[in-house]
Parts: structure tokens; sequence; C-alpha cells
């Protein structure tokens, strides 16, 4: 008779996100109890994503990052989708599923990949703590980004947007981080990338060109970009279903048969 060799290791998973004892919880070596009393909902994010909690500076930051991603109307595809799924009746985790895996590389995409190239670049560089040599660093690098994406033909990630001129939350985004004297080489790369955007071409830095910066300056890795912009979309998403329920009808059209061009045989 041959032996069954599977064996269940009763320690398979293992976390240093959080510890559930009897009547006890912990998350990142703090006592969630003390975690409810003290923090705020974004320390909290920043806790569980980091590992450590922020300092003022970081806090104030994040917390400008995630309200700058809360909603951008109805336009985006993922709030049309949530609209279209709560329409037909379907459940609110169902519409929140749906509008999730409408993000793709065209939308909400871009925060990633700005983060790996604001990231990738300054990481060539040999920063000092001389901050005038390393400006000039950065402002030559924000040169050769420009002429690279101009000899390539290709749009650089960040700038840009097809109803604003200027993305009033990347204004307002730059502007803060200014004002709590949060600007780190990413910020300044940013920057320097759109003088040269918009004097050459007219066009400036949106949410994720200046969200993405700011991330980076605060630590975030480009894999976490995506995350980050969910967490900060997903109560507009939220709100827009609920309006959709509260004030449409149900299953209600997003066209008409008017509105449909058939090009088939």
């Amino acid at each position: 008779m041959q032996e069954n060799n599977f064996h269940v290791n009763e320690h398979s998973l293992k976390t240093t996100i959080s510890n559930v004892e009897p009547n006890k919880l912990t998350t990142r070596g703090y006592n969630q109890q003390d975690l409810i009393e003290k923090i705020r909902y974004g320390d909290m994010i920043y806790l569980l994503l980091k590992g450590r909690l922020p300092s003022i500076k970081e806090s104030k930051m994040f917390n400008h990052v995630l309200v700058s991603f809360c909603d951008h109307g109805v336009t985006p595809p993922s709030t049309q989708t949530a609209r279209i799924i709560a329409s037909s009746g379907s459940s609110m985790n169902s519409a929140v599923a749906g509008a999730l895996l409408s993000f793709g590389h065209k939308h909400a995409g871009a925060i990633e990949k700005t983060m790996n190239l604001y990231q990738s670049r300054i990481n060539s560089l040999i920063l000092t703590e001389d901050s005038d040599l390393d400006n000039k660093q950065i402002a030559s690098l924000a040169i050769d980004i420009y002429n690279d994406y101009l000899q390539g033909k290709e749009k650089i990630p960040g700038f840009g947007h097809r109803y604003h001129t200027t993305d009033p939350r990347a204004e307002k985004l730059i502007q803060m981080a200014i004002k709590e004297g949060f600007v780190g080489p990413h910020i300044k790369l940013a920057v320097a990338i759109e003088d040269l955007v918009h004097q050459n071409k007219g066009i400036k830095l949106n949410v994720d060109g200046a969200n993405a910066a700011i991330l980076s300056d605060l630590g975030f890795t480009p894999d976490l970009g995506l995350g980050i912009f969910i967490i900060g979309r997903v109560p507009g998403i939220i709100a827009h279903i609920h309006e959709e329920k509260m004030d449409e009808d149900e299953f209600r059209r997003f066209c008409d048969l008017d509105d449909v061009v058939y090009g088939g045989p």
C-alpha cells in the first residue's frame, strides 16, 4: 500500500500586516483600538501599505492625493460602467466590481506608467546634498526625457487632458506640495518636464502626472499606483451607483436605436 505523503502545513500563511487573536487585533504592531481612536483613515491606509505611520507632512500629502482621485464626473468609463450595471438592478458590489474591471491601459493606467518613468530616471542620477547641483541635474534630465519622447513621437505619460487645458487637480496638488515644503526630486522632475511641454506644446500636468510625482516622493513603488487610485476613486463610484439607483429609471437607455449605425452585411 502506497504511503500518503501529502501533508498540510499548519503555518502555510504568513503576514506582517495584521494579527487576529481572541478579543485583540494588531495591525503593523499597533493595537487597532488605539488606531481607531487616534489616526485618520488616510493614515491607516498609509500604515497598511507602507508598514509605518506617516509623518505630519506625509499624512497631509497622502490625503491630498486620495481626495484628488475621488471623482471626475460621469464621463470616465468606470463611472459609466458602474451606472449601467446599477441601472440593470444589480447589487452595489457588482456595480463596483464592474467599475474596477473597466480600469485599463487607457483609463487609470497612466499613474503606474508615469511613476515608472519618474523613478527610473531619478534613480539614474547621483543626487547629493547640494540642492543647486541636484536641481541642475534634474533640469538636464527633464530635457533628455522631453527630447526622447519627441524623437519617438510619443506622448509623455502624465500630461494633457481631454477636457482640461489646465487640470485643476494637478495645479492644486503641486501648490500644496510647495506649501507643505514637500518638493522632492520626483516633483521637481515633473515640474521641469511640464515647463518644457507647456512651452513647446501648450500641454500641462494632469492629475496622474502630479500624483505620480507625489507618490514617488512618498516612497511608493509603481505597482501600488493603481491600487491607490482605486482607493481614492471608489467613494465617487459608490456615490454614482447610489444616485443611479435613487434618481434614474431602472434599465434606462444610455443610447437609442437611432444612435446606432449598422455597418454589417
